[in-house]
């Protein structure tokens, strides 16, 4: 016998509930999750279809026993924590079966509790069933981020000053993981190499200095680009406010360096008529509270993609209906 396909199109793993269509949901969207960086869901569907595509390969060879039934299922939070992923369940199991109802009860953001339902779905059993998996995975790592994300925000409450993250991301998951920075009360640096210019280390070296460097970009780039320059000494970030950069990512400096750095930047920014948005980088999050009074704008960390724990979730499933 032929291996099944995965997908709606081959009847053996899509086949519709030969009995008792289930009971009607009615989706129900909790509060509005942050935009998915202007990218809209529909242009996720082939990433959705391609995680689903690793796991099923050629189809489920365990969907011959669920043929022609139709389920319930709910997720639950075994951690406390804060839930990301809840946006791609329905695009992700619509593309196993388009009859497939998802029901949030918990908005992307939201803090959980261990034991709390997070959402319903209803639809075929071989759809649950094949999903289970790809689903629960991306929303446990997008939760573990956003959850790590918001213990960092939360250290910097009331200091005025903001979480980002870096372009330190797992290849194919960029959006989704800044996506789950947002969720998590941060604030996304640039998505990648064509959001603004930075230059750091080589591009100074390369181009004979701070100058040189903004001038170049400044010349060939687009007029709303916003130019950031890495500085590692405060000579350097001193050039590179007078240079005209947008933003100076002051790199692994003390915070005792920052405080007396900062004033006369800001100082240099005043006598040049524009602002400038001053970012500390290269500080381990166990010390970020000492950064929160130096006057900076802005603190960038690859921490929770890098470093966070997935966080724990499960999927239930109710008696199969007849």
């Amino acid at each position: 016998m032929a291996r099944a396909g995965p997908f709606p199109s081959d009847a053996r793993v899509m086949a519709a509930p030969s009995s008792a269509e289930p009971r009607p949901m009615t989706p129900v969207s909790a509060a509005s999750p942050p935009p998915l960086g202007g990218l809209s869901l529909l242009a996720l569907e082939p990433m959705l279809r391609s995680w689903l595509l690793e796991d099923l390969g050629r189809g489920d060879l365990s969907a011959p026993a669920l043929q022609g039934r139709s389920a319930r299922a709910s997720w639950q939070a075994k951690q406390a924590g804060v839930f990301c992923g809840g946006v791609l369940v329905e695009p992700l199991f619509r593309q196993l079966d388009p009859g497939v109802v998802v029901q949030l009860q918990v908005a992307d953001g939201e803090r959980v509790q261990p034991g709390q339902r997070l959402l319903e779905l209803e639809g075929s059993a071989t759809a649950l069933v094949a999903g289970e998996r790809t689903a629960l995975n991306l929303a446990m790592r997008l939760s573990g981020i956003a959850t790590a994300t918001a213990a960092l925000v939360a250290e910097l409450s009331g200091s005025g000053v903001a979480l980002a993250d870096t372009r330190k991301t797992t290849p194919g998951l960029r959006l989704l993981e800044k996506y789950a920075v947002r969720c998590g009360g941060g604030r996304n640096h640039r998505l990648g190499l064509d959001d603004a210019a930075m230059l750091k280390e080589n591009h100074l070296a390369w181009a004979g200095g701070v100058g040189p460097a903004v001038a170049a970009v400044r010349a060939e780039a687009p007029w709303p680009c916003r130019l950031i320059v890495e500085a590692e000494t405060a000579a350097e970030a001193a050039a590179a406010v007078r240079a005209g950069a947008d933003g100076v990512l002051l790199d692994e400096f003390s915070p005792a360096d920052l405080a007396a750095l900062v004033p006369r930047l800001r100082q240099l920014a005043a006598e040049r008529g524009a602002p400038v948005v001053l970012e500390a980088s290269g500080i381990s999050p166990e010390v970020l509270r000492a950064y929160a009074g130096t006057g900076i704008d802005l603190i960038s960390t690859s921490a929770p993609v890098t470093r966070s724990p997935w966080l724990d979730l499960s999927m239930r499933f109710a008696p199969v209906l007849a």
